[in-house]
């Protein structure tokens, strides 16, 4: 957690607080090497999240697409003025 804590712009413990609640979650394994803690991310648990990233934005994002593409068709073009 070390390596990791020097560079972000919180405090260790922030960092350590974070990567507990990652753990958790499922997103990252811990490893114990003497007294280091190696993290690694979680293929599952990432899969997991863009799955629910893609099922609630999914819809918004198509959405938004659909109104900006209906906007920009709506819009006067120089050659109209």
């Amino acid at each position: 957690m070390g390596a990791l804590a020097v560079e972000l712009p919180i405090s260790r413990p922030a960092v350590s607080r974070h990567l507990r609640l990652l753990k958790e979650a499922g997103l990252v394994d811990e490893e114990t090497r003497g007294t280091r803690r190696i993290y690694r991310l979680h293929d599952r648990g990432l899969a997991a999240v863009q799955r629910y990233l893609e099922e609630v934005w999914g819809d918004a994002a198509a959405r938004f697409r659909l109104l900006a593409e209906n906007t920009a068709a709506r819009r006067p073009t120089d050659a109209d003025a």
